[in-house]
């Protein structure tokens, strides 16, 4: 259902029966559909309605039931033409990264390295970055901010800088993060990258049918609290992708997910230190028969040295 804005457009994108909203709002005109049929029961995204809507339509129907988790499991498999669309925003992503790190210098802003990125994704092919949501770019003490927005900080000699990113192509997404320092890395900096590295490859290594999410993360957790940095990984392992940025399964200690053939999930361990900084090392992967394959052009990056 749309008004005559989208009607040209949705006629072109949708293959499903068209109906015009015409001169009404979107609730009459759906509450008039929903009596018009011998339905007894309706569904419900509740994660996504709003409460005004969902107090707009509910009238029209004697039963409703949230249905939150049944679109999100459907999506989940991946079939491969949407492994595809993920790979090919993986490679635009990584390689619009690698040309706009040509361009950094001392004085440049978070949000002006942003600027650019988002740019020359598009200009490399993408639709965009991400729908919905805007871009990680932390640097210096920031980067110990796992969502650090860019800010107009300038970037300065010695600083870590933590870029979290992605494109779409066909409407489907990637997820990367990567990190560049300008001037050597510091010992401790070193230490981070060695077991995150460490981190992330073994993790991904675990990655195969019947893994649980739990098992997933523990991979990459012990191997961070053994190096001592525990404490500083501060959120779960990863999360499925495809059409949202943030799609079943999760991989997680808190996770009930199972892997499974056609799953898409990000590997992203991470160490943030108040005052100090922070660094994450994400990379995507499709879930296969017998292990996993990296769709996001390059699997577990070191940082890159400017």
């Amino acid at each position: 259902m749309t008004d005559g804005r989208y009607l040209l457009q949705a006629k072109k994108e949708s293959p499903f029966e068209l109906v015009n909203q015409g001169s009404v709002s979107l609730p009459e005109k759906t509450g008039e559909i929903l009596r018009s049929r011998p339905w007894s029961a309706g569904g419900y995204e509740g994660d996504r309605l709003s409460v005004n809507l969902f107090s707009a339509v509910r009238p029209a129907l004697p039963e409703w039931r949230d249905c939150s988790p049944l679109l999100p499991s459907l999506r989940r498999k991946k079939d491969p033409l949407e492994a595809e669309y993920i790979r090919r925003a993986g490679i635009i992503a990584s390689d619009a990264y690698h040309e706009v790190l040509q361009s950094v210098r001392e004085g440049m802003t978070e949000k002006e390295f942003n600027a650019l990125l988002e740019y020359t994704l598009r200009r490399m092919g993408a639709e965009g970055g991400w729908k919905g949501s805007g871009f990680i770019v932390a640097s210096g003490e920031r980067s110990a901010l796992p969502h650090g927005f860019p800010t107009e900080r300038p970037f300065r000699r010695g600083d870590m800088v933590t870029v979290d990113f992605g494109a779409t192509v066909e409407g489907y997404m990637s997820d990367l993060t990567r990190n560049f320092s300008l001037g050597p890395l510091s010992a401790r900096g070193a230490e981070i990258e060695a077991l995150l590295l460490e981190a992330h490859f073994q993790a991904a290594r675990a990655l195969r049918p019947g893994t649980t999410g739990v098992e997933a993360d523990a991979v990459a957790r012990k191997i961070i609290t053994d190096g001592g940095w525990g404490k500083q990984f501060s959120h779960g392992l990863g999360h499925g992708l495809g059409l949202e940025v943030h799609e079943a399964p999760r991989l997680s200690p808190l996770s009930t997910d199972v892997l499974a053939e056609g799953d898409v999930v990000t590997v992203e361990p991470g160490i943030y230190l108040e005052g100090w900084g922070g660094m994450r090392i994400e990379d995507d992967y499709l879930i296969t028969a017998d292990g996993s394959v990296c769709l996001s052009g390059g699997k577990g990056q070191k940082t890159a040295i400017l």
